[in-house]
Order: structure tokens, then sequence, then C-alpha cells
């Protein structure tokens, strides 16, 4: 678990706060408290839940991922397998990939070319591409939640320029962040 420096927003509550990441997720001070009483002491909040008359396990069962995958860490260190490959123009192109008791759990893309302005759209693209699948790999093989915040990020760290893809998709993304933001009277 490590702490960041930065005011992006938690994956638990949403608030914009310092976050610390823990099982692959960023939260705030209070939701990473309820997150560790939870994994920690289970039958804890079961009973808790079961004395307030909350229906919160209830639902949880119903969720078929939930009772599937078991959450895990990505580790600090993992296995890879580097793959070289060529794209239509013949451009060389190296992907890793990182494993996980061989399970695809990231994927990373780059080429020799990286300082080609021509090659710069593309590169930002497909950095975007592997970014997102890294994000729907930690999902599937390690149990990570996936939420619009995340996928915001992901999105923002790929972007290279003001305006390219990656930059437009955040931009359009973040509209319906704010909208999901607002009261429910106010979108009425």
């Amino acid at each position: 678990m490590t702490q960041k420096n930065n005011t992006e927003r938690c994956d638990g509550c949403g608030k914009a706060t310092n976050l610390k990441d823990t099982l692959g997720n960023e939260f705030c001070e209070d939701c990473l408290e309820l997150a560790v009483a939870i994994k920690k002491k289970p039958e804890t909040i079961k009973r808790i839940c079961s004395l307030i008359k909350s229906d919160l396990l209830n639902n949880q069962d119903n969720d078929s991922h939930c009772k599937t995958t078991k959450i895990r860490d990505l580790p600090e260190v993992l296995d890879a397998v580097r793959f070289r490959t060529r794209d239509r123009e013949l451009n060389t192109w190296y992907v890793s990939v990182s494993e996980l008791e061989g399970n695809p759990v990231e994927i990373f893309a780059s080429t020799a070319f990286d300082r080609d302005d021509q090659l710069q759209s593309r590169i930002s693209n497909l950095t975007t591409i592997t970014r997102l699948v890294s994000l729907i790999l930690r999902n599937v093989f390690l149990g990570e939640v996936l939420t619009l915040e995340k996928t915001i990020k992901q999105l923002h760290r790929s972007s290279r320029q003001k305006n390219d893809l990656p930059d437009m998709l955040t931009n359009v993304l973040r509209s319906y962040e704010r909208e999901m933001e607002m009261p429910t009277s106010v979108k009425e």
C-alpha cells in the first residue's frame, strides 16, 4: 500500500482527496478504514449488518463476480513475456505481458521510435488500449473493481497532447462523471 500525493477521486466514495493504493484501488482514509475492516473482520461486518437489518449482504450474494473471484493485490514484481512484432508499415513494436500464476494481468507496448512525431498519435492510442486492457485483465484475474473514475484516470494518463484521442475521450466521460455527482432533483 502506497500513499498518493495527488487529489484524484476515491474509488469508494468518489471524494476528491489524497488517496492510498490498496488491492488495485485508490481509497480515501475513511474508505480505506472500511475496506481494511471488511477484509480483516468479515464475520463482524456480517453481524453488524444483521444487527442493523441491512440487506447489504443479501445484495452482494446476487453478484456472481463477488462469489467467484477472490480480490488479490497486484504484486510489486511480476513475471513477464516480451513479444516483438511489426505493424503494417513495418515499424517494430515490443509488447510485454505481465503474468500472475500464468494469467495475463497487465500489458504494455512500446517502440524504439517513440520520439518520432508521426508516431505520437499512434503511441497515445496504443497506450490507451493497453491501459484499458490491463484494467480489464486485473478485473478478470484479480477481481479489481472497474469504475468510471478508474477508466477516466487510465484515459487521462494515456494522453500525450491536448486534444489527442485519449484527452477527448477523457473530457467526454468526465461529463458523465459530473452528471453522476449531481443530486437527482437537479437532473430532473
